[in-house]
């Protein structure tokens, strides 16, 4: 039976603190919620190699950070985690955060199959009736993103376009990554931060606001007979609507916490295994809105400033870049 990565002894007495060093930037990434298969890429690149020399397959790492004796725990036979008193790789605290992401009834080996999307939220839109952009696998099974058609749960969408993420994804990692690269934006970025992060803590407070007035409505028609009920219900969904839509915004807004401040010496190596909040972080940092046009010609694999229209974010007196398409 082979060891323990991270331990030299059958006992999880002992740690091996060059593999350690491994599970802890593992982990760390995991909280980040970056998927087996993107760590293990980071994980073969920087040269680490499991307890056999091989090379990191996502089942093969998830089942290492699955195992209580990482965090100094051990399991009984109902599943319950105790202390042994074993040296700790990573804290308790942050296993147990690792592990309560696996799904209902999931084995750690099923957790290489998660897929990322880049674009999330009101970031992509479409082109033509400026619907949200959705994540929606072809019919290869191959990442995309779509234009939802139009239906009586989810109204608006067109339905007629439908773009390759990895081609788009790369497109818009090539455009910011060379943005970012400017000396002029680099020294604002601390800065641009922070102007959004005040924007996303402006709609959590209004969020606060219209929660407060959504019960006061509540309170007001069960007491007051004036009140019809089809002007409650309407009342009712609007403020649903907004707090809904806000409450997206301000999520999608606070991820740009994960931007790094301060030089990044090599920023395509850093994007290349930086965890997929910091990417949306980014993304969200320095665009507004990114608007995604029909393809000249059905199964084009082109990518270019007359598919993707790019809308920069302007920041304060010193914007970043004219709002353009590029």
């Amino acid at each position: 039976m082979p060891r323990l990565y991270g331990f030299d002894d059958m006992a999880y007495q002992r740690v091996r603190e060059s593999e350690a060093a491994g599970i802890r930037q593992a982990a760390s990434r995991r909280l980040e919620k970056q998927v087996y298969s993107a760590i293990t890429d980071w994980m073969n690149d920087e040269g680490y190699r499991t307890t056999r020399g091989g090379q990191w397959r996502p089942a093969v790492l998830a089942n290492v950070l699955d195992h209580p004796a990482i965090a100094g725990l051990a399991e009984d036979e109902n599943g319950n985690l105790y202390e042994t008193g074993g040296p700790q790789i990573i804290p308790p605290a942050d296993f147990k955060a690792i592990r309560a992401m696996r799904q209902p009834n999931q084995p750690a080996e099923a957790q290489g199959d998660q897929r990322e999307y880049l674009v999330q939220g009101a970031l992509g839109v479409c082109g033509l009736c400026a619907g949200s952009l959705g994540s929606s696998p072809s019919n290869t099974g191959s990442r995309g993103y779509r234009c939802p058609p139009s239906t009586a749960q989810h109204p608006g969408g067109c339905g007629k376009v439908r773009i390759n993420a990895d081609l788009l994804e790369t497109y818009l990692a090539e455009h910011v990554l060379a943005e970012l690269a400017k000396p002029e934006v680099s020294a604002v970025i601390a800065l641009a931060r922070e102007e959004v992060l005040v924007e996303a803590a402006e709609l959590r407070r209004q969020i606060e606001v219209d929660e407060v007035r959504k019960k006061e409505l509540g309170e007001s028609y069960a007491s007051s007979p004036d009140l019809s009920l089809a002007a409650f219900r309407a009342a009712d969904q609007q403020l649903t609507k907004g707090i809904r839509e806000n409450a997206v915004q301000a999520r999608l807004l606070e991820q740009v916490r994960h931007v790094p401040v301060g030089d990044v010496p090599d920023l395509v190596r850093w994007w290349k295994h930086a965890p997929l909040a910091s990417k949306q972080g980014v993304l969200t940092l320095m665009l507004e809105q990114i608007a995604v046009y029909p393809a000249v010609a059905r199964g084009s694999r082109t990518v270019d400033a007359e598919r993707v229209g790019l809308k920069w974010r302007q920041w304060g007196a010193s914007p970043m870049a004219d709002e353009q398409s590029s």
